[in-house]
């Protein structure tokens, strides 16, 4: 295997010029603050960006745990990749890192400079200091588990494929995490309830609501139970089903929540005078 290190200070662009890195130099893999990534997915890990310190992502990043560590082992023995790039703010932490988890050390350290403007770190260590976002290398769908109920952006970035015409897309996540919160956020339950109730509302069909439970699990993501009376004459699936799809939409849309589940009973019906 292969190893390539991007090194830069923390803020400089490391992440969002990854991708396209892999994709000029033919890179398979990337380790990138405690994740391994290929093709646009997670395989694998624990991001950094979750870690409530930033002493916290550093020991992530570094993989000093060894459960994470050994997880992320077995992912890149499976995959197989004949070439990763390794990520770090200095080229000591992409040593460290590579040792931690058995690869070989780096043929080449590529620096944030060589791929980037001053104009470009510049922007990017400015909207780090003024949002504290951070860019994942994944998609959303592929980030929202392991951050359920996070700030998080998708980007979308088209390029042109080198020499072979062909237009390649790859997308990002921005994201805030909590150690660089300028303040904490909650999102009640009743939050979550009152969402449910607008949507039964302009749904149609449903005489009343019965109960709603909302259990947020900040792993698996959260689960929704709604039991309804619906209304004479409704047509039950089709009713179900759509209060199903618009309860799940418009919560995951709101609260950025991870939404696993939205179980709909239908408990009786009622003729509406």
């Amino acid at each position: 295997m292969k190893t390539i290190g991007l090194s830069g200070k923390s803020g400089t662009g490391k992440s969002y010029n990854a991708m396209e890195l892999c994709g000029r130099m033919n890179i398979d893999a990337m380790i990138d603050d405690g994740l391994l990534i290929s093709e646009n997915r997670i395989l694998e890990g624990v991001s950094a960006k979750k870690q409530a310190t930033k002493i916290g992502a550093v020991k992530t990043a570094l993989f000093m745990d060894d459960d994470h560590r050994d997880k992320v082992v077995r992912a890149i023995r499976r995959a197989a990749p004949q070439s990763i790039l390794i990520l770090g703010t200095s080229d000591d932490m992409i040593h460290q890192i590579a040792r931690r988890l058995g690869i070989p050390f780096p043929l080449k350290i590529i620096q944030i400079e060589d791929i980037t403007t001053l104009d470009d770190r510049i922007k990017a260590r400015r909207l780090r200091a003024e949002s504290g976002t951070h860019v994942i290398p994944a998609p959303t769908f592929q980030v929202k588990r392991q951050f359920s109920g996070y700030f998080l952006d998708p980007m979308k970035r088209l390029k042109g494929g080198s020499g072979s015409g062909r237009t390649v897309t790859t997308e990002k996540t921005m994201v805030r995490p909590t150690y660089s919160y300028l303040g904490d956020y909650i999102i009640s339950d009743k939050v979550v309830t009152d969402i449910v109730h607008h949507m039964v509302s302009i749904t149609g069909g449903v005489a009343s609501v019965l109960w709603v439970t909302a259990n947020n699990d900040k792993d698996a993501g959260l689960f929704i139970r709604i039991i309804l009376q619906l209304a004479y004459g409704a047509k039950i699936k089709k009713t179900a089903v759509a209060v199903q799809r618009g309860v799940f939409d418009a919560v995951e849309y709101m609260t950025n929540f991870n939404v696993r589940a939205v179980d709909v009973e239908i408990r009786g019906i009622k003729r509406i005078q």
